[in-house]
């Protein structure tokens, strides 16, 4: 009978000492999140007291890509003007088309018609009408990383309007949609106006950086071409060698920039858009100090130990 209970005690002990262990595994990882919850709550009063201080109307989205359940939204959900932050929807629309294989590819090449420029800013409008030929990945690449109007309408045209709307609606976002070419104010002032909310535009980048809307080189290649842009808000007060694909945005009083900053180990979505501004400036640099505080806590948590060391 005593052998007989130091077998079953052997046998279950491996079982008990397994149990504690995952116990212990699980008290470390509340305690890890207790105070992550402290550091989280930093940022999210430093980014209230931001807005405060602003005289736009100020709406922020922040999800963190490695745990999104984690995620901070403030005026999120109101109606913005988008400025050129549609430009992410638009790209995005060219490339699902190129990797269907059906309709606008990459590679496809167009002629630069006299028609073709707006305002009085760009490259497109600049070259040879009737002469130069561009491939719709240079249209795109003007369009992101010089902000070109002139080649995001013409990347409008050959994808299609109603195609970017209905991708949109696929994602369920319900407010984001492309009504009006850019710099049509004959279409603003009839109400036809590009809008989205900071929530939306961060759960199409989600989507995008998930992997469920391209494959991996596609989505790849999205991001690396959404890194182009040469100047922009999001980026202003972060380091210089970090990654960040964005694109801003900005209309008389607006100011807007949405993107993914791929910090190591912890990336994070970001939008914030702003209305009503009666200083463009202040707004320009609010927006980058909301991504400066976010950026902070993320960068902090990307690079400590459970117990918030910096193991150099």
């Amino acid at each position: 009978m005593k052998r007989m209970m130091l077998v079953l005690l052997a046998l279950l002990a491996p079982v008990a000492f397994g149990a504690t262990d995952d116990a212990k595994s699980s008290d470390t990882r509340e305690s890890e999140r207790a105070k992550q919850d402290v550091l989280w709550g930093h940022m999210e009063g430093a980014i209230r007291g931001i807005v405060h201080e602003t005289d736009a109307v100020v709406g922020v989205a922040i999800v963190d890509l490695a745990d999104p359940e984690r995620s901070f939204y403030l005026n999120a959900d109101a109606v913005y003007p988008t400025a050129s932050t549609i430009k992410i929807a638009v790209l995005a629309e060219l490339y699902r088309q190129n990797e269907r294989g059906s309709g606008a590819k990459l590679g496809d090449l167009y002629t630069i018609n006299v028609k073709d420029g707006v305002g009085t800013e760009g490259i497109l409008q600049s070259m040879s009408a009737g002469v130069s030929r561009i491939t719709n990945h240079d249209l795109a690449l003007l369009m992101v990383s010089l902000s070109d109007n002139s080649a995001a309408n013409v990347l409008i045209d050959r994808v299609g309007m109603e195609n970017v709307n209905n991708w949109l609606a696929q994602l369920g976002l319900e407010r984001t949609r492309l009504r009006r070419h850019m710099l049509d104010v004959k279409a603003a002032q009839e109400g036809r106006e590009n809008t989205s909310t900071p929530r939306e535009l961060v759960t199409m980048l989600q989507a995008l950086y998930s992997g469920n809307v391209f494959s991996k080189k596609t989505t790849d290649d999205f991001f690396k071409m959404l890194s182009t842009q040469k100047s922009s808000y999001i980026p202003r007060l972060l380091p210089a060698d970090l990654t960040i694909a964005n694109k801003s945005g900005n209309l008389d009083a607006v100011r807007n920039d949405a993107g993914i900053v791929f910090v190591p180990g912890r990336p994070f979505a970001i939008a914030v858009m702003t209305t009503y501004s009666g200083d463009d400036l202040a707004a320009e640099q609010s927006i980058a100090r909301i991504a400066r505080v976010a950026w902070s806590y993320f960068d902090r948590v990307g690079k400590s130990s459970s117990l918030g060391r910096i193991v150099r």
